[in-house]
């Protein structure tokens, strides 16, 4: 377990102590269930940067295709429809809405069947590399970014000033995905069917030929199981702050 020792919590102030000016990007990859998405929109708040959820997108490109009736395994057809809808952003709403033909999906890509078939939407070379153009362009419009998923760090923006990797048990991020699921008002399987949704998905994420899931080599590794979300948060905004003035001595 990681802890803060007291100097470290005496830090912890709404001045994030970065900064003002200039691109920073901070990564945060790892599997599932991990609170990624939470903790990087938590982060993002506290250090005063954008927050960008890559997880959205391949979950928007999910539904685009099971909501059209599309082949999972028919790739042109996929692709074709997924830049059809040209996925962007409404950077005015907290957290930023994913938007497909300008409507809002987030509320539809947390439902069960897409998070069934995200997976696979995400092994698809050509949707990879139509997403990761998406998310360098919004790197370029967004250059002081905290941006989570999966090949943020390796593939992405392997030059990002910091970078993080969330891992925790997958017992943990069973339990943990059901309860969010329960919070949301979705009807949520079982445990022990979870973590074996998790299992499969870390495994295809892990194993797959574009941007596969891996620890970059240059990023600081976390284990959420045995702490909190805020703890998760109160941990990565004092590492950001020492990384990036280190950077700047």
């Amino acid at each position: 377990m990681t802890t803060l020792t007291d100097d470290q919590k005496t830090t912890l102030t709404n001045d994030a102590g970065i900064p003002v000016e200039g691109p920073i990007v901070v990564t945060l990859d790892g599997p599932a269930g991990t609170g990624k998405s939470t903790v990087a929109r938590l982060l993002a708040a506290r250090l005063g940067l954008d927050f960008l959820d890559t997880g959205a997108m391949y979950r928007a490109a999910a539904a685009i295709a099971l909501d059209h009736k599309i082949d999972l395994a028919d790739v042109p057809a996929v692709l074709e429809r997924v830049v059809d809808a040209d996925l962007h952003f409404d950077w005015t709403t907290d957290p930023p809405a994913i938007l497909a033909w300008l409507k809002p999906l987030n509320e539809r890509i947390r439902d069960t069947d897409v998070t069934k078939a995200v997976s696979q939407i995400a092994a698809i070379g050509k949707v990879r590399e139509h997403m990761v153009r998406k998310q360098r362009l919004i790197g370029q419009q967004h250059p002081r970014l905290v941006t989570e998923g999966r090949d943020q760090g390796s593939v992405v923006f392997p030059d990002a000033a910091v970078k993080f990797y969330l891992d925790a048990d997958p017992a943990v991020r069973a339990r943990r995905r059901r309860e969010q699921m329960l919070e949301a008002g979705i009807d949520a399987p079982s445990e022990d069917v979870l973590l074996q949704d998790i299992l499969l998905r870390d495994s295809r994420d892990s194993t797959r030929a574009d941007g596969p899931l891996i620890c970059p080599d240059d990023a600081m590794r976390i284990d959420t199981s045995p702490i909190t979300i805020d703890e998760v948060v109160d941990l990565l905004v004092v590492k950001v702050r020492v990384k990036l003035a280190a950077a700047s001595s």
